[in-house]
């Protein structure tokens, strides 16, 4: 789901930055706004896109914020405490060094 959208609950922090957006409505209109945050973030790692329906949201429970680090079978490997300050870069790296070992 779209964080802070217009039309339910915008943050002053995002007015000043001049990210304003309503909810999407369909799957195109929430593609257009995935493309234009990833570029605005600069964010350099694979984004996907959950499905309108937000399915993938609510079997993951990812809000507040969560990093998850899924295996090569699919299953979660790793997943945070909500974000961004139960984030530990620390805990993931050992799971990955787990996940991935001699890297």
């Amino acid at each position: 789901m779209e964080a802070h959208p217009s039309d339910v609950w915008q943050m002053e922090s995002n007015i000043k930055d001049k990210i304003v957006f309503a909810s999407p409505k369909d799957e195109t209109e929430r593609a257009v706004l995935a493309g234009a945050c990833v570029r605005k973030l600069g964010i350099k790692f694979p984004a996907v896109l959950d499905e309108f329906a937000n399915s993938t949201e609510r079997d993951y429970t990812a809000w507040p914020d969560r990093i998850y680090l899924i295996d090569a079978k699919g299953r979660i490997a790793f997943k945070s405490k909500p974000g961004p300050f139960g984030f530990r870069p620390n805990e993931l790296r050992s799971a990955l060094g787990r996940l991935l070992p001699g890297s």
